[in-house]
């Protein structure tokens, strides 16, 4: 007969969400098999391949990160991820760095525009990124544009921590795609630390945007993607996209997931 006191205890904690350590990552049952995982405990992707082999999503009340180059799918993905969260009802935030989000494109996605809050940086010139992209060592070191660049990514992240602190959001999400990983490298450690002691044991999954892995939590996850594409015409005026095969490497401490999935996109898009 089971103890009536632990009982008791074990429904306090679900019922003030405190049990996620209990109920993302149980023991397997038997050895060889994976461990079981409470849906409510993750965030689907929308994405059917990779949610299978994410057991149902990512990890709420952890840090994750979708990394890539650009043109690998990163911001799709990361669109699918937030539209899945609002039709279900819950809020989502992106912290948008450098003013990129394209709304038409987000509302395409299926994002309820009405649950996302949009957090929008420092809008930033071609010319700027260009400037910075060959000399990524100037960064914070030399005035100009690099300055600019520094004040953008610390005001982006003292948003995002006040985002988490306030609480209530199934997805936090900030775009740090378009920063060099020269740069990324040299924000400190601990502000990822800070990240996770705002959201640990809470329902909010935060997720970054990288151009390459950065940062996550322990039970947090690794979604690296890479793409390839096809085309088709004889002239580069003529050339059209055939199809874009994406494939995401996830990487998990727990290894509660499978190793790579790919994703092929058939499309036909003009160049």
């Amino acid at each position: 007969m089971a103890n009536p006191a632990r009982a008791t205890v074990e429904s306090a904690l679900r019922v003030r969400k405190l049990d996620r350590t209990l109920t993302t990552a149980l023991p397997p049952l038997m050895p060889g098999s994976r461990p079981r995982v409470d849906p409510s405990t993750l965030i689907p992707t929308d994405v059917a391949t990779l949610d299978a082999s994410l057991q149902g999503g990512l990890p709420r009340g952890q840090l994750s990160e979708i990394a890539g180059p650009r043109s690998a799918g990163r911001t799709t993905l990361l669109l699918r991820l937030m539209a899945a969260a609002t039709r279900r009802g819950d809020i989502a935030a992106l912290v948008d760095t450098f003013d990129r989000l394209d709304v038409a494109s987000a509302a395409a996605a299926g994002i309820a525009l009405d649950r996302l809050l949009w957090i929008r940086g420092q809008a930033i010139t071609r010319l700027q990124d260009s400037g910075l992209r060959e000399h990524p060592d100037s960064w914070g070191v030399v005035p100009g544009p690099s300055g600019l660049f520094d004040r953008t990514i610390d005001r982006a992240l003292k948003a995002l921590n006040l985002v988490l602190q306030a609480g209530g959001f199934g997805v936090v999400a900030i775009d740090l795609a378009d920063v060099s990983p020269i740069v990324l490298k040299r924000i400190p450690f601990t502000t990822w630390l800070r990240v996770q002691r705002a959201i640990e044991g809470s329902d909010t999954a935060c997720v970054l945007l990288v151009p390459e892995p950065l940062s996550r939590s322990a039970g947090g996850l690794t979604l690296s993607l890479t793409a390839r594409s096809s085309w088709t015409g004889d002239s580069d005026r003529s050339r059209r996209l055939d199809a874009l095969d994406v494939q995401s490497r996830i990487a998990s401490p727990r290894r509660r997931v499978d190793g790579e999935v790919s994703l092929r996109c058939v499309t036909s898009v003009g160049v």
